[in-house]
């Protein structure tokens, strides 16, 4: 175990998780920041929550975790501003100061700055744009003004000169009405602005209702979009010019502006005052651009020197916030000078958590150091495997069943080699797991680049199963090589067929129209075998058979895990009466039948395998006849149908009484027990309700309850186990046959036509099919049964997986944090 090991940092072991001690640590509290500071550097302590019942506000540190929150808050702030100006946080270390307080100070101070020019800014861009709008309503309704004007004109000369021509006897009758119409003429009023261009229809339609038609509109479309003063989003807009007739119109068409979103803008009949006005606008924007330029490149500097110093200013605050975290964890003495800590440590990491409070007690000038002891304790250690960037993506499989509990053997050390060896088997063409292979290459080329990027969510996860991707690639070239299929077309790779035609028509009839001419195919299926009427029973009646043979062969490596378990943790009536009787019942029956697989296909004996098993249950007694394969058979399996049928008491009834028994003999005597220490330093209490239990009632019905419960499952989960291994048989079957059909339906149908476009349409179609189907449905598809097997078939016989992850109070986790 890591006790015995030299140095200080073992070699990785996976088979059994690292062994865990809880330590107390009494820290001065002038050098506690500057000790979690160096624990959180380190990485290897889980803190124990002493603090529980309190409330997040009644913590002793809940001011300084406030203010961290508060520059926290600063910094999303600084992020947002900078996103929205397309700059990035430059990730280029620089030399920051690590002094939390002038940081607190210098975040509020360019706070202030950045939340200042942000509103001058807005103010500047929002005139700018109010006078943008200006010129354009002086120059469109200008233009408006000044055609009407000399339209008025010409229709004024038109007039006069048909005035001096003959008069009539009407003519001076005609000008005394002229001259009485010019009295009576009402001055109208107008209102120019921009309005939204969607908005246009329903502004025109709104007016001509709420003054019954008694207005005039004339409206103009500014030919590129203009930035709203009051939203400063760019829109399209119309200029308008209102005319109207009395206070009651005005005040209406007022309203309607406000409602609609319509700026109005000051505007004179003067040509004359219009031009100067144009002339003065034009002065202001030009001003105002500068301006508004040069504030923009302050404010661009400004948040340049923020990036580059971002990221550190951020991890810095994420670290002072995770200390005091960690410090409101800690109890407080009652001497209100030290402060007590709890937590879960690896056996092999004692040395370097020593180290690392006696360095911070130097570099804080501390005259105590802090105390470092060792607690006993019932309560059960958290889990902790040390895995690398090969093995966490399989450890992770397995935590996601469930996480081991402490020191049982692990199933992940057999899961790199049997997960991507039984996806394998279902995925047997060495073709497509060359393009697996390809594909997880490019994963494992480019993963220092990739590592520091952020991936979707599809790309991530498969970035993060490179490595079993990469094995899953390997072991279907390996079992596409024995099933000679490179996308479905057999190879002679390693020699020539053994078998050769007795005549012309035999590859149209069965393999009987074969003959042995050489010496068996050396490796693998041999490729005389395809595109026989034979090959699917032969195939068939291979991968069913070697399904069986797998899958037994599983289900006893994880009851002999089983039994490690039971050594381990020095349990001998899970020994005697859950492993032995096990092993007897699953042996008698399903390692019996693969005893027989082997057997016939070694004498070659045409014995029906399934007639075999079904008459050992329903008539044990009869002759075997042709279906013998050994001498002694009959005998062999009426003491192994016995062996069978004594297992299951033998796993049900001993069990519970033996749990009783040693429960008795535990606590007799224990009526008048010493009174339990009140020491707090040396007492652990248990958070967790699975451990710790030392003095419950035993209730025997329970326990033979669970007992009945667990013997019926693994009884009937023989059974069904067995056949659910039969998947293997069948996907691998879906499989080649998938394959079988693209290639031969779609690439050799397309090629047969002799015509280069529909050999082009069939080589795409044959292509995405196999991307599509073979190489990201079927590769899922044999991923999840491949999972199914190890959590459901495998793991059931021996992992309990009710532990608790090691979760250590470590920097290096901050960089993945999300805020």
């Amino acid at each position: 175990m890591a006790e015995t090991r030299g140095g200080c940092c073992p070699p990785m072991d996976l088979f059994r998780s690292e062994a865990m001690q809880l330590v107390q640590i009494i820290i001065p509290i002038e050098s506690a920041h500057l000790t979690v500071s160096y624990l959180g550097e380190l990485g290897l302590l889980q803190f124990k929550d002493l603090n529980s019942e309190k409330s997040p506000f009644q913590r002793t540190y809940a001011t300084q975790i406030k203010k961290c929150g508060e520059m926290a808050r600063k910094l999303r702030f600084f992020k947002d501003q900078m996103l929205k100006a397309g700059l990035t946080p430059s990730i280029k270390s620089t030399r920051v100061d690590n002094d939390i307080d002038n940081l607190e100070v210098k975040l509020g101070e360019l706070e202030a700055e950045l939340v200042e020019m942000n509103a001058n800014g807005e103010k500047l861009q929002r005139n700018y744009s109010e006078l943008v709008e200006y010129k354009l309503v002086l120059q469109k309704a200008g233009e408006f003004f000044s055609s009407v004007l000399s339209s008025a004109t010409a229709q004024q000369r038109e007039m006069e000169s048909q005035q001096t021509g003959e008069e009539s006897i009407e003519t001076p009758l005609l000008e005394q009405e002229k001259f009485t119409d010019q009295s009576k003429q009402i001055k109208l009023g107008f209102i120019a602005g921009l309005v939204p261009r969607e908005k246009s229809m329903a502004f025109e339609r709104i007016l001509f209702r709420a003054t019954r038609g008694n207005v005039f509109l004339k409206q103009a479309e500014v030919e590129e979009p203009v930035i709203d003063p009051v939203s400063g989003v760019k829109i399209e807009k119309n200029v308008f010019v209102i005319f109207y007739s009395g206070e009651r119109a005005k005040n209406k068409i007022l309203k309607i502006c406000e409602v609609f979103g319509a700026n109005r803008y000051p505007f004179t009949e003067d040509l004359g005052k219009q031009a100067q006005s144009i002339t003065e606008v034009s002065g202001k924007i030009s001003e105002l651009k500068t301006t508004l330029d040069s504030g923009m490149l302050h404010r661009g500097n400004l948040l340049q020197t923020i990036g580059e110093q971002f990221e550190q200013w951020n991890l810095l605050v994420k670290k002072e916030k995770s200390i005091y975290h960690t410090l409101n964890m800690l109890s407080l003495d009652v001497t209100k000078k030290c402060l007590v800590g709890e937590g879960w440590s690896p056996v092999f990491a004692t040395k370097q958590i020593q180290d690392a409070l006696q360095r911070a007690a130097v570099d804080s000038n501390s005259q105590v150091g802090a105390i470092l002891q060792v607690l006993h304790t019932k309560e059960s250690p958290p889990t902790y495997f040390r895995t690398n960037k090969f093995t966490t993506a399989f450890q992770e499989i397995v935590d996601a069943y469930g996480v081991a509990k402490y020191q049982e053997a692990n199933p992940g050390v057999f899961t790199v080699v049997t997960f991507p060896f039984l996806f394998a088997v279902m995925f047997g063409d060495w073709g497509h797991g060359i393009c697996l292979l390809l594909a997880t290459l490019f994963y494992i080329i480019r993963e220092k680049k990739l590592s520091g990027q952020k991936l979707g969510d599809i790309m991530e996860m498969t970035f993060g199963g490179r490595y079993v991707i990469l094995m899953m690639s390997l072991f279907s070239i390996y079992t596409g090589l024995i099933y000679n299929e490179f996308f479905s077309v057999p190879f002679e790779l390693f020699g020539r067929s053994a078998y050769a035609c007795r005549d012309l028509s035999c590859r149209d009839s069965t393999t009987i129209g074969l003959i042995k001419v050489r010496d068996t195919y050396p490796f693998g299926v041999d490729p005389a075998w395809h595109g026989t009427r034979s090959e699917l029973p032969f195939l068939n009646s291979l991968k069913m058979k070697m399904s069986i043979l797998i899958g037994v062969s599983q289900m006893n490596l994880g009851i002999l895990l089983s039994y490690f378990n039971a050594t381990f943790f020095r349990n001998s009536v899970n020994i005697w009466f859950q492993f032995v009787p096990q092993m007897i019942f699953l042996n008698s029956l399903f390692g019996y039948l693969s005893l027989l697989i082997i057997v016939k296909w070694y004498s070659g004996s045409q014995a029906d395998l399934y007639h075999v098993m079904i008459y050992m249950f329903l008539s044990p007694t009869d002759e075997l006849g042709e279906n013998q394969l050994f001498p002694g058979q009959k005998t062999a399996q009426l003491v192994l149908l016995l062996l069978a049928l004594v297992s299951v008491p033998w796993m049900l009834f001993p069990k519970p009484f033996l749990l009783k028994k040693q429960h008795e003999n535990r606590h007799q005597g224990e009526s008048y027990a010493l009174l339990q220490s009140t020491d707090d330093s040396l007492q652990s209490e248990t958070n967790h309700d699975s451990h710790g239990h030392g003095h419950e009632e035993f209730e025997f019905s329970e326990v033979f309850v669970h007992q009945l419960i667990h013997t019926i499952e693994f009884v009937l989960g023989a059974v069904s186990n067995t056949a659910s291994y039969l998947r293997l048989w069948a996907l691998s079957l879906a499989h080649s046959e998938l394959s079988s059909v693209f290639y031969e339906k779609v690439l050799m149908l397309a090629y047969g036509y002799n015509n280069i476009m529909i050999l082009i349409v069939g080589i795409i179609v044959f292509v995405f099919a196999t991307i599509g189907v073979l190489l990201v449905m079927e590769t899922l598809s044999a991923f999840l049964h491949a999972l199914r097997l190890h959590w459901v078939e495998f793991q059931n016989k021996f992992y309990e997986g009710d532990g608790y992850k090691f979760l250590p109070f470590a920097f290096a986790l901050l960089q993945d944090e999300e805020e």
